[in-house]
């Protein structure tokens, strides 16, 4: 906006500028009049080398006005100069030229005058100054920065904004901020859509959804608060300058009408009207609804006081040949854009070409037409070349559009049907990957329906990729059950391992292989490890038996003697009536004939059958409690711990390791009881279940005699 108003008010109108033709024709009639010699009118020239007058601005940048015929502006300069506001007195007629013809001593007295510091005019609203040129090459230079931030992420976006929002004239980064916000807002959009599909994926109702704001989200918010804030400052500040320009430009006018009434020297008012024009140029843009008044009065007053001094017309008619070269070199400059390859460059130079032919005076009024429309042709070209490269990128764009509609539909079929295994869902996947990758070559579609076609090709892919989600998730499920599986199958081989029953431990192993067999894969990143461990331990066993069975016959052989000797051994028992001796006896039978070990299978059940009837006998005729033997043997044992002489440490350790038994046991115990909740309802579950049960009960027993044991320890210690 701020860009727009200073071109507004940095030209003026060709209507306009017939007043100081029409001026200056006004005293035509008087050629019969003494004129300067030449040599006078060489050093006019040397001096008065600044700009007078100045041409029209054009109603638009790149679409210049057409000049009106000289019969409308004469009209319009009439009208002007009668209007009330525009000046105080109407122009002198013609009848009154004899009066203001100047002398040949005058025009002596002028060229003296006029020899010392003469300051040329420049035209007002021109960018000739250093600053305001300054100004527009650096917003040029801004302007020519294109960043894709269509590329460019949230945090990209934002820490960009927070950088150029530091830059308090809001004229040079306005557009940016634009831009980045449009494409910040689209991106929030877009994240916050996929949350909420996210959130409706998982059984949330719509009602129910709301996005929270982001740390990035509240940083974009807190910079562009501060270019809003910079940009209404900005904005009261503009205004305030405009009103007290508009106040500086009245005094101006006021001044100037001053001067042409005055009768002062002309070297005097001369060199004061110039003054004022400097002034009127420097001084900064006023209200809009101003200008135009603003404009007339200026032009009138400038009018009124060149037909007072009624300067030379040969010195005019070199002025406007000097402005005619200008013009000139303008057309050769806007020709040659028509050669330059960027389109952006060329219109870029194209609008300040014209910038500089507005502040450009008039010229020869039989040259004005054929400079005009020489300019003007130049200037279509240019606009044409313009208009056919966003031609070409627009018919681009309905190809690509066309392309990714082709996208479209071949996602919609890769859709339409499911695939079923881990292998055709990975084929799919490189297929739609391969599809989304084409899609990004391919450039934007039209504005108007880019999204369009992009929420179309977008959902087909979320379906497909929502599908393949829970897919996965199922599987995963499904591999973390048969994980837990396999788990209790490890756990119930580590427990039968270290078994000397090899027979029945055998076809227990054998059972829970054929079990691991039918149970199916399991997460990728515990298969090799629980392999391993159901491995190790059925590997474990098997060793053993191997080892065992290499020499059994020999040793079976020796144990069934030795078993036997010890059966007739405790038949012919005698109590010897003393409890502590007969308590001791049996502690040493059942000790000698776990440690015995093995004897030949076939003879296994008889003789612990056998074995079992007479130490029952035994402990029937001496009347022994069994769990009162076990309580008995480990107070024993404590007893024997601290007749030693680091009784204490000894006491410590075998406390720390019961204590660490005892966590085991829960350990187990707890896991055991998780596995169950893992098992359906079927035989081969069933089964399990009720071994793991077995297992916690006998577990539990063992528990107590340990926390017995404890206490026992406790009792001594303390």
């Amino acid at each position: 906006m701020e860009n727009k108003d200073q071109l507004n008010q940095n030209s003026e109108s060709i209507d306009q500028n017939e007043k100081s033709e029409a001026a200056n024709n006004a005293v035509e009639s008087n050629a019969n009049q003494p004129m300067l010699n030449e040599q006078e009118k060489n050093h006019l020239v040397e001096l008065m080398t600044g700009k007078t007058f100045t041409e029209t601005k054009m109603t638009k940048v790149d679409e210049p006005k057409e000049v009106k015929p000289v019969s409308e502006k004469k009209a319009a300069v009439a009208k002007v100069k009668t209007e009330p506001e525009a000046a105080t007195s109407k122009k002198p007629q013609e009848k009154e030229a004899p009066n203001a013809i100047i002398s040949e001593h005058d025009k002596h007295r002028i060229i003296r005058l006029m020899s010392s510091n003469f300051n040329p005019q420049v035209q007002e609203g021109s960018y000739d100054d250093a600053s305001i040129n300054e100004d527009k090459e650096h917003l040029g230079d801004l302007a020519e920065q294109e960043y894709d931030y269509d590329k460019m992420n949230k945090q990209e976006l934002v820490e960009l904004l927070e950088e150029i929002v530091q830059e308090q004239d809001i004229r040079l980064i306005k557009n940016q901020v634009g831009n980045i916000k449009g494409a910040f807002l689209h991106l929030n959009k877009e994240e916050k859509q996929k949350l909420k599909e996210v959130f409706l994926a998982e059984g949330g109702k719509e009602e129910d959804f709301k996005a929270t704001e982001d740390p990035l989200e509240q940083r974009f918010n807190a910079a562009f608060n501060i270019f809003k804030h910079n940009k209404h400052k900005y904005t009261e500040l503009l205004e305030k300058q405009k009103q007290v320009n508009l106040e500086e430009k009245v005094k101006v006018l006021e001044e100037m009408k001053t001067i042409i009434n005055s009768s002062e020297p002309l070297k005097k008012t001369y060199d004061e009207f110039r003054k004022l024009q400097e002034r009127w140029k420097e001084i900064g843009m006023v209200p809009a609804t101003e200008l135009s008044n603003l404009w007339q009065n200026y032009h009138f007053y400038v009018d009124r006081f060149f037909d007072k001094v009624r300067i030379n017309k040969e010195l005019r008619d070199l002025d406007m040949k000097k402005n005619m070269e200008s013009k000139i070199s303008l057309c050769e400059k806007t020709e040659e854009l028509i050669l330059e390859n960027s389109v952006l460059k060329s219109f870029k130079l194209l609008q300040k070409y014209h910038d500089e032919w507005r502040s450009i005076g008039s010229v020869p009024m039989d040259k004005k037409d054929d400079l005009w429309e020489r300019f003007k042709t130049a200037t279509d070209k240019i606009n044409g070349r313009r208009k056919e490269h966003y031609k070409a990128i627009q018919d681009q764009q309905e190809l690509n559009y066309e392309k990714k509609l082709v996208f479209c539909e071949k996602a919609e079929e890769l859709v339409a049907e499911l695939p079923e295994s881990i292998k055709s869902w990975q084929k799919k996947t490189a297929d739609i990957t391969n599809l989304l990758n084409e899609w990004k070559k391919t450039g934007r579609a039209p504005r108007q329906i880019n999204d369009e076609v992009w929420v179309r090709f977008k959902g087909s892919l979320d379906t497909f990729f929502n599908a393949k989600r829970d897919f996965f998730a199922q599987l995963k499920e499904q591999q973390m059950n048969n994980y837990n599986l396999k788990l209790a199958l490890c756990v119930e081989a580590e427990k039968i391992k270290d078994s000397n029953e090899w027979k029945k431990t055998t076809n227990e192993l054998i059972h829970l292989q054929k079990e691991w067999k039918k149970i199916g894969p399991v997460p990728k990143r515990h298969s090799d490890k629980i392999w391993k461990r159901f491995r190790s331990a059925c590997d474990e066993f098997f060793n053993r038996k191997s080892d065992y069975f290499k020499d059994i016959h020999k040793v079976e052989a020796e144990n069934f003697k030795k078993k036997t000797e010890l059966i007739e051994e405790i038949k012919n028992y005698k109590s010897q009536n003393d409890r502590a001796n007969d308590m001791e006896a049996l502690k040493s039978f059942q000790r000698r004939w776990v440690e015995i070990g093995h004897v030949p299978f076939k003879e296994k059940e008889r003789l612990q059958s056998e074995y079992r009837e007479h130490i029952d006998k035994l402990f029937d005729t001496l009347s022994v409690n069994r769990m009162e033997l076990t309580e008995q043997n480990y107070q024993k044992h404590i007893e024997e711990m601290m007749d030693s002489s680091d009784d204490n440490r000894r006491l410590s350790r075998e406390r720390n390791y019961l204590a660490n038994k005892m966590r085991t046991l829960k350990d187990e115990i707890s896991v055991w009881d998780n596995n169950i909740g893992f098992f359906s309802s079927s035989n081969k579950s069933n089964k399990l279940k009720e071994d793991f049960e077995k297992k916690i009960e006998k577990a539990k027993h063992e528990l107590e005699v340990i926390m017995g044991k404890i206490k026992a320890i406790d009792k001594v210690i303390q």
